[in-house]
């Protein structure tokens, strides 16, 4: 059972925004930290929530592995925690460096046909604690008073420190093996509310894996599969 609707949530999280911002707008005209964003750079803190997945490209006959019939990725929930740098590079362009922890799980569901009679699904759980170096390119909004919307794009590298990659697999526990590092491209949408001592940043966050995490052993569960990337979506706080 998948966690939640990713497009549902993603809708509901651009309206409330956009509420909390025209009653902001209605009801404060003095604006909040007017030279805030005058600043060559600052820092802060960040704290979200990721659902960790994966997109799975099965290999394209799947009949010379007469005993699997599919493969599903079911997503988990997790969440990270960073330090935000931010530097100014114009009114409406800045350049974000957020090294981060996330800290989350995946798993990856096999479709099996057990004695010839009966198929049953086999689930494989993969942890992940990823160190991430992520570069953001943020384009802002003119500011409305103490709202500023942006959108965000940018790559990010990760490396594993939960990875399996070099544990034996036994002969009644096969694991499944992902590559210590993985690069992903980003792509976001936020709103920042200037309140009176600090900025609050609120965002969703998409990630995109473009390197393939399988390593390939001789065995059911990786021979089905022709590439695996991973995919994970975040919801964010920051605190600047």
């Amino acid at each position: 059972m998948k966690l939640f609707n990713i497009n549902k949530y993603v809708f509901v999280f651009l309206i409330c925004c956009i509420a909390y911002s025209q009653l902001n707008a209605q009801r404060i005209r003095i604006p909040n930290n007017r030279n805030y964003d005058l600043k060559s750079y600052h820092f802060g803190f960040l704290l979200g929530l990721n659902q960790m997945n994966f997109i799975i490209r099965n290999i394209e006959n799947l009949r010379p592995l007469d005993t699997l019939y599919g493969i599903e990725s079911t997503p988990k929930m997790g969440f990270n925690i960073g330090i935000v740098a931010d530097l100014r590079i114009s009114e409406f362009i800045n350049l974000r460096f957020i090294p981060s922890l996330s800290f989350g799980e995946r798993s990856l569901n096999y479709f099996i046909k057990f004695n010839n009679k009966t198929v049953a699904s086999v689930e494989k759980k993969v942890e992940s604690t990823y160190i991430e170096f992520p570069l953001e390119l943020k384009l802002r909004s003119q500011r409305m008073i103490n709202t500023r919307a942006y959108v965000l794009g940018g790559a990010k590298y990760c490396l594993d420190l939960a990875s399996q990659a070099k544990k034996k697999s036994e002969e009644d526990e096969v694991v499944i093996k992902l590559n210590k590092s993985d690069i992903l491209l980003e792509l976001g949408v936020g709103f920042e509310f200037y309140l009176v001592y600090f900025k609050l940043g609120t965002e969703i966050k998409m990630s995109y894996g473009i390197t393939d995490l399988l390593i390939r052993e001789d065995n059911l569960y990786t021979n089905g599969i022709e590439k695996l990337n991973s995919k994970m979506l975040q919801f964010s706080l920051t605190f600047e």
